[in-house]
């Protein structure tokens, strides 16, 4: 599609010149068209990358189209009625600068405008428009202090057993096969197998005993369909039939010659839990104590931290710095490295201070901050201890540089001896020994052996000294009351999931979600920004009305 003229110039006739007078300079709309739309024009430039410039039937303005999304966003609407507020809303009009006598547009255009988006790239643009504005505004700093913390997000689909999700597979990847094979072409079985997966549903009633049998028979079946994949090699490179590949790798093993349904122990956390989106994975997150699980993704949040305390009635000034989707299976550690790349690709730079919990926290990513002259502040975990009266880990003080460790009775280690780190995950490690004759002599050995132990063992990394001071960092008030700038990021998860629906996936795959998280945290944003700028903007007159009364007395 080409693009359409564009001029920053307002017509006389517009619904910004005719409207003006209805809007308050503090009101919302008013902002928008003032601070955030010149954000939204600057960008345009690369927003033409998604469009032919002088071929194809003419599009909708992508300035526009750009606005609607984040007004979307802002008001919680759906695309129909987005194009109606078009139509009605004075407000939405003021803010676009929209010109009479501009076309309409059918509402699946937003929808193609959001794709145009994710397939250019151009996913947080729109995120990355309102936060080069609060740069611009002074309101966030490149290099600010930040927290992170994570969200649930639940996938656009259904919770499936292991039967049902591999018939299911099964179902999908006939009827690509009816799509591309002829007739005559199909195996002698294709009359079962369509009735059996296509036109008949699995009981949810059925006994376990029945349900296993129904696995080990979608199973046979699956295999018997892949072997004839194999003979054509066309149809094999379809996505289904990749995909009923993958499943039944992942649910089924060889043994002796024939396939097995794997064992509850043996399955992948990162396993296919509904082909209809295979991206969307099983995770569990502890909340409020209360381990909660979900089939879906998982949303890195993270937020700017401004350390002083507001005044009565004063809007937040902490902004989203970025939100980044992640599969549900993976931890948060490995979250805030999917969120430093998406700061880095929106030109940040990594936070001097950043606060966490204790899933963001290891003796490895301790010693990283550190050595890039950052601090990382989050608890880390405890030591588990089995029984009350038993000594843990953290009842050791270990010196890893000096190789030197002393027990809780005060005696130093009698063997050092470094790991191989292959066997590690390449981690290095070293373990630390009291021999039988120290141990045998120790008044506190049955706090310290287990039942059978002759000796006292115990494995550190290479890093535990690090871990070893904030363990003990972690038990001092200044600790804690830094920890409370870690807090608040709980409050924006909540307005995420309550205002903006970030809580629950609106598309499926992982690159649309991510799409859907940039765009509420750009509504997010626009919000607080808005809100601060009208505040600000009360004070001002506040105080200016003020000093003409002190001046007139």
């Amino acid at each position: 599609m080409s693009l359409p003229g564009f001029s920053t110039q307002g017509s006389l006739f517009s619904t910004a010149a005719l409207g003006a007078s209805l809007f308050p300079e503090d009101d919302r709309y008013r902002l928008f068209a003032k601070l955030v739309y010149p954000c939204l024009v600057r960008v345009r430039p690369t927003l033409e990358k998604a469009y032919s410039l002088d071929t194809g039937r003419t599009a909708i303005e992508p300035v526009f189209l750009l606005g609607v999304c984040l007004l979307q966003y802002v008001d919680g609407i759906p695309d129909r009625q987005a194009v109606d507020w078009l139509r009605y809303h004075a407000g939405w009009n003021f803010a676009l600068n929209r010109q009479l006598g501009d076309d309409r547009f059918h509402p699946s255009t937003l929808s193609r405008f959001r794709e145009r988006l994710e397939e250019h790239g151009l996913a947080a643009l729109g995120f990355q428009a309102i936060l080069d504005g609060l740069v611009e505004a002074g309101l966030v700093r490149r290099n600010a202090r930040q927290r992170l913390d994570s969200t649930q997000v639940f996938g656009l689909v259904s919770k499936m057993s292991r039967v049902e999700g591999l018939r299911q597979t099964l179902r999908l990847a006939l009827e690509e096969i009816a799509e591309e094979a002829d007739i005559q072409a199909r195996p002698e079985k294709w009359p079962i197998w369509w009735s059996l997966y296509v036109e008949s549903q699995l009981d949810y009633r059925a006994s376990r005993e029945v349900l296993g049998s129904k696995l080990a028979e979608a199973g046979a079946d699956a295999a018997r369909i892949l072997a004839w994949l194999k003979q054509h090699p066309q149809l094999a490179a379809g996505e289904q039939a990749r995909l009923l590949a993958r499943v039944f790798e992942e649910q089924f093993v060889l043994e002796a010659g024939e396939f097995r349904p794997r064992g509850k122990g043996e399955l992948e956390s990162g396993r296919v839990q509904n082909p209809l989106d295979p991206e969307a994975t099983y995770g569990v997150k502890q909340q409020g104590g209360e381990a909660k699980s979900h089939v879906g993704y998982k949303a890195q949040v993270a937020e700017t931290v401004v350390e002083r305390k507001l005044e009565a009635g004063e809007p937040t000034s902490n902004f989203i710095t970025a939100i980044a989707i992640q599969p549900a299976h993976h931890s948060d550690e490995a979250g805030a490295d999917v969120i430093a790349k998406a700061q880095a690709s929106l030109g940040l730079e990594p936070p001097p201070v950043l606060y966490v919990d204790g899933a963001y926290v290891s003796a490895s990513k301790l010693v990283e901050a550190a050595t890039q002259g950052r601090e990382l502040i989050g608890p880390v975990q405890s030591a588990p201890r089995r029984y009350p009266d038993q000594f843990t880990m953290e009842d050791f003080q270990v010196e890893v540089e000096r190789r030197y460790a002393k027990c809780p009775a005060g005696k130093p280690n009698d063997q050092c001896s470094r790991l191989d780190g292959e066997k590690n995950k390449g981690a290095a490690q070293y373990r630390f020994e009291w021999n039988q004759t120290t141990c045998a002599a120790c008044e506190l050995r049955d706090r310290c052996l287990g039942k059978g132990l002759r000796h006292k063992s115990i494995v550190v990394g290479e890093h535990h000294s690090a871990l070893q001071a904030r363990r003990l960092e972690q038990t001092t008030e200044p600790f804690r009351q830094r920890m409370h700038h870690r807090a608040a990021i709980e409050g924006t998860q909540s307005e995420l999931v309550r205002a903006h629906g970030l809580r629950r996936a609106r598309y499926r795959g992982m690159a649309r979600v991510q799409l859907q998280a940039w765009l509420t945290g750009a509504a997010c944003n626009l919000k607080r920004w808005l809100r601060r700028v009208a505040w600000e903007n009360r004070c001002v007159h506040t105080a200016a009305e003020v000093g003409a009364a002190a001046s007139e007395g």
